[in-house]
């Protein structure tokens, strides 16, 4: 009768080769003879292996999903080329069964001894009239630049790299590892390389072989007219030279605005808060406000101007990134109540008052009212 492989390792018919070496994994654990030395153990962890062997094999499980036996039919021996007489694939699996692969698995690319830099970031101020206008500025980095000595080849006398003696141009080496398997050998990045494979002969003694070396540079940055707060400039090919002499990356300029003394920006548009006495609120007046560009916008505050009212002037604002046009600037009124009258501004605002047909009261929910009423229903989530 042909062995069950899938209910030996617990598995679905359909299941994956991943889930069978899961199933695997999960069960070498348990019953592998260096863990569990039971005969009853050793049996089972036989069967375990056989089963992986067979399931991950296409040919074998062809045999078995068709109702055979591939073992009982000269497909192999149980364990043939295996670890200590034990099946599953030799080392590399049972390896993967404790540690979770890289016992024997295929070797990766090896390591370039020339490659790219990293990118590199600067974060600088600029005050709001800057950003209005644009502004050229000097910055000082330190970063990775190229060997002047050694022109970045990282030799002294400018020769190519030889191939690595000690892993022979692969950039990997085999260890002996001691594990409860006992001295099992793994792949390490060849320290002598350090996994390039390849090694400079006379290292140039400015740079250590490296190609490049650590110094300030000075830089020019143009910041854009309009450009937003926080956002960064690309300047590409002034980030750290790569090692081996590689290309250098890029850096990257972030913009901070500094606070201005009355102007709040908020996107391409500039709010200003401008202080009117009750007076000039109720017969009207106008205000200068110097903008950015050294120029005066003049506010017009109409007879009657409420407190909290906002007036916008068209095109006085920042100016748009990279396309024609300005935001706008945004003027809030606070109307300023005086508190401390002299006995002649107290005598004329008794006459105003008597003169006035308005009186204090209760407001009513009416038209001249719901703009109030609106904010209120507003302030308390209504």
């Amino acid at each position: 009768m042909a062995r069950d492989y899938y209910g030996i390792l617990g598995v679905d018919r359909d299941a994956t080769d991943a889930e069978i070496k899961k199933a695997y994994r999960r069960l070498a654990r348990k019953y592998h003879p260096d863990v569990n030395p039971s005969e009853e153990a050793a049996e089972k962890f036989r069967e375990i292996s056989l089963a992986q062997e067979v399931l991950t094999d296409p040919q074998k499980r062809q045999i078995v999903d068709a109702g055979g036996d591939p073992e009982e039919q000269g497909f192999g021996q149980p364990g043939a080329g295996g670890f200590g007489g034990f099946g599953g694939g030799g080392l590399g699996d049972i390896f993967d069964a404790f540690f979770g692969g890289g016992g024997g698995g295929q070797r990766g690319p090896r390591q370039s001894r020339v490659r790219r830099g990293n990118d590199a970031l600067v974060k600088i101020e600029a005050s709001l009239e800057e950003i209005y206008a644009g502004v050229d500025r000097e910055i000082t980095v330190e970063t990775a630049v190229l060997c002047e000595v050694c022109d970045g080849t990282g030799s002294a006398s400018k020769a190519a790299p030889v191939t690595c003696p000690t892993c022979q141009g692969v950039g990997e080496v085999m260890e002996l590892q001691n594990s409860m398997l006992g001295r099992v050998q793994v792949r390490r990045a060849c320290h002598r390389c350090a996994g390039t494979g390849e090694v400079i002969q006379d290292p140039c003694e400015n740079c250590a072989g490296d190609g490049r070396v650590r110094d300030r540079q000075t830089l020019k940055v143009s910041i854009p007219a309009g450009i937003s707060d926080g956002m960064r400039l690309r300047m590409s090919g002034q980030g750290e030279v790569g090692p081996g002499g590689g290309p250098a990356g890029d850096l990257y300029v972030e913009v901070h605005t500094t606070e201005h003394p009355y102007f709040i920006r908020e996107s391409d548009d500039l709010h200003v808060n401008l202080q009117v006495p009750a007076v000039e609120a109720t017969l009207g007046t106008s205000v200068e406000v110097k903008l950015l560009d050294d120029s005066v916008a003049t506010v017009d505050i109409a007879p009657g101007t409420q407190p909290d009212a906002t007036i916008r002037l068209s095109d006085k604002g920042m100016p748009h990134l990279r396309r024609e046009g300005h935001g706008s600037l945004i003027a809030h009124v606070e109307v300023m109540i005086p508190t401390d009258l002299s006995h002649k501004q107290r005598d004329l605002l008794e006459q105003l008052r008597e003169a006035s047909s308005q009186n204090a009261g209760v407001a009513t929910k009416d038209e001249s009212h719901d703009g109030f009423f609106s904010r209120l229903r507003s302030k308390f989530g209504r």
